[in-house]
């Protein structure tokens, strides 16, 4: 089981990434960043740019594939910290390969792997864990089927993850404030 579960969640730039690499640096110099994040059109390609911009150039990045598990298994390394940024991307992946008309079953079974993925890695590894994550439920609710399965599976994950978690953090306007 990991040293320590960090879990940061909060809106679209509220602060998440910024804080949790504060963190991440204050536990040493060796840390794994996890990216999640798909380049896929200009405007992603410079949020990309940006993030690796503000992280320390020695850190290790890890592009977060479908089996992160394995991928997890395979790292021979000790580090000082274990970042993953975020856990809505690599949830929101694995509805990429599925359409609406797959269902609500099949769309929650695949993010819920995806998710029994990441929390056996969390067990595997004994470093201390970072975890960003976006709280989407404080909006509207999403017009479309997918966009409501997904909802409720990040919300069912962030609490999943909160659980796990040592302490979590909400941010808003930049203020981390621990709530456990």
């Amino acid at each position: 089981m990991a040293e320590k579960v960090i879990f940061i969640l909060g809106g679209a730039r509220s602060g998440k990434s910024l804080y949790a690499q504060q963190r991440a640096q204050k536990m040493g110099s060796h840390v794994l960043y996890i990216a999640t994040a798909r380049v896929q059109d200009d405007e992603m390609e410079r949020r990309v740019a940006a993030h690796r911009a503000a992280r320390p150039s020695g850190w290790q990045t890890l592009e977060a594939s479908d089996h992160l598990y394995t991928s997890l298994q395979n790292l021979p390394t000790y580090y000082d910290a274990i970042l993953l940024d975020c856990v809505t991307l690599l949830l929101g992946w694995s509805f990429a390969t599925l359409s609406e008309d797959s269902g609500e079953e099949a769309l929650t079974r695949s993010a819920e792997a995806v998710l029994d993925d990441l929390v056996k890695g969390i067990h595997t590894r004994p470093e201390p864990w970072i975890l960003v994550s976006n709280e989407v439920g404080l909006g509207i609710v999403p017009d479309t089927l997918m966009g409501r399965v997904f909802r409720d599976v990040q919300g069912r994950a962030n609490q999943k993850l909160a659980a796990l978690a040592d302490e979590v953090y909400f941010m808003a306007a930049g203020i981390p404030m621990k709530i456990k």
